[in-house]
């Protein structure tokens, strides 16, 4: 698919090494050294303990769906609908908002387990979105 027109993220000083291992197909969160709180998106600081001592941490890439929702008019003629977009709670706790591909969308339920998949836009950008999880066993895991 082409995605030359689609709006492509801008990376920034903080988010740099999360775009970068996201070309590796690794999905990146930060850890405060301080009191171990992870979290996303990045920041300069942890949101738990204002501590600045946070790093990057590879994470398991599996979650369960908070809330979703399907967009049948997309926001332009870059993006093909519908499509599902979501709340996604990562095992290690934090939040991030994706894309739910590779699944009928009327099968989308709220806490449907998910794991990471990566999607190449362009030499500088791969996006990860999330897809469900097939096996009982993967869901225990998260």
């Amino acid at each position: 698919m082409a995605h030359i027109t689609k709006n492509f993220p801008e990376p920034t000083v903080e988010t740099k090494k999360f775009w970068n291992h996201c070309k590796k197909q690794e999905l990146l969160i930060q850890q405060c050294m301080a009191c171990s709180h992870y979290q996303f998106y990045p920041r300069i600081i942890c949101t738990t303990c204002m501590n600045r001592n946070v790093t990057w941490v590879r994470a398991t890439g599996l979650g369960k769906i908070k809330m979703y929702t399907i967009i049948h008019r997309p926001i332009s003629k870059a993006y093909s609908a519908p499509y599902a977009v979501a709340l996604i709670q990562l095992a290690e706790g934090p939040m991030m908002m994706s894309n739910i591909i590779n699944c009928d969308l009327d099968e989308l339920a709220i806490g449907m387990g998910v794991k990471v998949a990566f999607e190449k836009w362009s030499e500088e950008i791969t996006i990860p979105q999330f897809e469900p999880i097939l096996t009982k066993d993967s869901l225990a895991e998260i």
